[in-house]
């Protein structure tokens, strides 16, 4: 399978079909069907890293897939009784604003709004990320990222619409350092990626040092793809519990469906290709955490086309048109 796949890949590389492509980390039933590393420009956040030679060891930015990941680690201090279940009342959990806790369209906010993003505030990331109008880079700009989240225009009810929000990711990763007394890197380090064997990676932070929930992992995309695995065997990793299977279960539940159709449920799309559920994180430049499971599989393709309004097509086309069809 591995020589027929890579053939497959090979012809749509040839016909230019996957444009920005640098790796590909596919893995099924625990064996690697594909794996595949190509040179590229690549970016830390806004930083140009140059030319990259990619391999297997070589850290790419997966940007909002951190979000998948976030939601991974909340499970887990949630399973610890470290940070509050999704139905309890979000603004007492930031009790430095108490007069934001006292509006009462803001005090009906819950965890669980945060989780599915459908705060109800006004939130637009639709625009360049090197604006300060896109409401993450305002945040990262901001003297108190949480005030300026949680003080932003209400717009509706929480919880009627789902509204692409980094923002909502942030407020959970302060809850998750909040009530681990540790930084997100330190807690993924100690519950996550020591487990799954995951020795290299790097979550950037924001000027107030604070590392982004968001959007500021870098792993290598058979790491990656591990985290997929993770996912596909309800939060076991070689025998051992590393998330609750109630939270893997409770996180893939479709909740609101996304602007673009697909459904919504913690942190991750849920979708059908082909016939088949996906479940995926996905980030700016065309990198994505595809899970099935149903085909037992599980592919993490990282890319260089950050901001491009197409970045969709290359990680799509190298799973329709390369791993599938060999999936029969």
């Amino acid at each position: 399978m591995t020589t027929q796949l890579r053939d497959r890949l090979d012809q749509i590389l040839q016909a230019g079909q996957v444009g920005g492509l640098h790796a590909v980390a596919a893995v099924r039933g625990g064996q690697t069907v594909l794996e595949y590393y190509r040179a590229g420009e690549d970016f830390a956040w806004g930083d140009s890293l140059g030319v990259v030679e990619f391999g297997p060891g070589v850290l790419h930015d997966i940007r909002s897939v951190t979000k998948s990941v976030t939601v991974l680690l909340y499970g887990i201090a949630l399973g610890e009784g470290l940070v509050p279940p999704p139905a309890e009342p979000l603004l007492p959990r930031f009790p430095q604003y108490p007069d934001l806790a006292a509006d009462p369209r803001r005090a009906r906010l819950t965890v669980e709004h945060a989780l599915t993003m459908s705060l109800g505030v006004e939130w637009r990331e639709d625009l360049p990320y090197n604006s300060p109008a896109n409401a993450e880079i305002a945040m990262e700009l901001a003297p108190d990222r949480y005030r300026y989240i949680l003080d932003r225009p209400i717009l509706e009810p929480p919880g009627t619409q789902w509204t692409y929000c980094g923002g909502a990711t942030a407020l959970l990763g302060r809850l998750i350092a909040d009530g681990t007394g540790q930084s997100l890197p330190q807690y993924a380090q100690a519950v996550l990626f020591a487990p799954l064997g995951i020795g290299s990676f790097e979550w950037m932070t924001g000027a107030d040092g604070v590392a982004s929930a968001a959007s500021g992992l870098r792993l290598a995309p058979r790491d990656l793809a591990r985290l997929g695995e993770l996912v596909l065997a309800e939060g076991t990793w070689d025998g051992q519990r590393v998330v609750p299977a109630d939270w893997i279960r409770t996180m893939l539940q479709p909740r609101l469906q996304t602007s673009w159709g697909a459904q919504y449920g913690y942190q991750w799309y849920i979708e059908s290709i082909e016939g088949h559920r996906l479940l995926a994180g996905m980030g700016n430049g065309g990198q994505r955490l595809f899970v099935l499971p149903h085909l037992d599989l599980t592919a993490a393709i990282t890319a260089g086309n950050y901001d491009d309004p197409d970045q969709w097509r290359t990680p799509l086309t190298v799973l329709e048109r390369v791993i599938l069809p060999a999936m029969a």
